[in-house]
C-alpha cells in the first residue's frame, strides 16, 4: 500500500529522465518551427496590388514562440518535480500545438510520450484505489441513498392508474340470435 502510494504521488526516475530530455528538445522543436513558418510565410501583398490572404503577420508567430517556450518550461518544472499527471498533461498540449501547426512528425512524438504518462498515472491510481477498497467507480456513496442513482423513497402513495372497463362485447350465443 505504502509503495503504491509513493508510485503515485511522484514519477519514477524513467519518466522524470524522458521529461527531462523532452523539454529542451521542445523548446528547439518550436524555435526551428516557427522560424521556418516565418521564413515560409507568404508576401502581404499578392503581385497585383490586392492583400494576400495566406499571408500571417509575423507577430502572431512570435507570440506562438512564446506560447510554445512556456509549454516547454512547464514541461521541464513538471519533470523537475517528479509530477507525472502534470507532465503528461503539458506534453499533451505541446504535441496537439505543434500537430496543429501542421508538422506533425514533431507533434506525434510528444502526443504518443504524453498518452503513456497519463495511462501509467490513470493505471496506479486505479490500482491504488483497488488496493484501499474502494468501489470501481471511484465514488463512495453516503449513508441513506441508494445506490441505484435515485434518490430517496417519497412516502407519498400513489395508487396506480385505473384502467377503463371495456364495453361487453355480445358473447357468441348472441350474436347468432341477433
Amino acid at each position: 500500500m505504502g509503495e503504491l502510494e509513493a508510485a503515485v504521488r511522484s514519477a519514477d526516475d524513467k519518466e522524470r529522465l524522458i521529461g527531462l530530455i523532452a523539454a529542451p528538445l521542445a523548446a528547439g522543436i518550436g524555435m526551428l518551427v516557427i522560424s521556418a513558418l516565418v521564413t515560409n510565410d507568404p508576401a502581404a501583398r499578392l503581385k497585383d496590388g490586392r492583400l494576400n490572404s495566406l499571408h500571417v503577420n509575423p507577430a502572431i508567430y512570435h507570440d506562438l514562440l512564446i506560447v510554445l517556450l512556456v509549454l516547454s518550461v512547464a514541461m521541464l518544472a513538471a519533470a523537475w518535480s517528479r509530477k507525472r499527471l502534470y507532465l503528461g498533461v503539458v506534453t499533451a498540449l505541446y504535441g496537439l500545438a505543434i500537430f496543429n501547426l501542421h508538422y506533425w512528425g514533431f507533434g506525434v512524438p510528444f502526443i504518443m510520450v504524453a498518452a503513456w504518462l497519463l495511462v501509467r498515472s490513470y493505471r496506479l491510481q486505479r490500482d491504488l484505489r483497488a488496493a484501499a477498497g474502494e468501489p470501481a467507480g471511484g465514488r463512495s456513496h453516503r449513508a441513506g441513498t441508494p445506490a441505484r442513482g435515485r434518490g430517496p423513497q417519497s412516502r407519498r402513495y400513489t395508487p396506480p392508474p385505473t384502467r377503463p372497463k371495456r364495453p361487453a362485447t355480445p358473447s357468441a350465443k348472441e350474436r347468432r340470435a341477433g
